[in-house]
């Protein structure tokens, strides 16, 4: 079992990557979009994480999880996905979702790291 927390371990990173990677590449181009990379890196991201709580608690590490801290990583993905879904359909995104995408996604990170 701890094979797989570190696959779901490494898929999140991915997913974070992707995410990341996918709002950077959009700094130059005057036009914002939602490109697949971010799409895939979001939902990578709220599976893996999901997942993940699911292997600390079947692992017996269930004391060890911060719900506060998970429940606010939650939110902050739910409204990243939320904001991707919509902005894909759209031949364009505006600069002020773009940059929420982007801050959103920092945001998970500190609060991961800091919290």
């Amino acid at each position: 079992m701890e094979i797989v927390r570190d696959v779901l371990l490494v898929l999140h990173f991915v997913g974070l990557a992707s995410l990341l990677g996918g709002f950077l590449v959009q700094m130059k181009p005057r036009t914002k979009k939602v490109v697949a990379a971010m799409v895939h890196g979001a939902l990578t991201q709220l599976v893996t994480g999901v997942a993940l709580v699911g292997t600390a608690y079947a692992l017996g590490h269930g004391d060890d999880v911060d719900n506060a801290k998970i429940g606010v990583k939650l939110v902050v993905l739910l409204v990243i996905t939320a904001l991707v879904l919509r902005g894909r359909r759209q031949e364009s995104v505006s600069t002020g979702v773009w940059g929420a995408i982007g801050a959103l996604t920092l945001v998970n990170v500190v609060v991961a790291v800091v919290w």
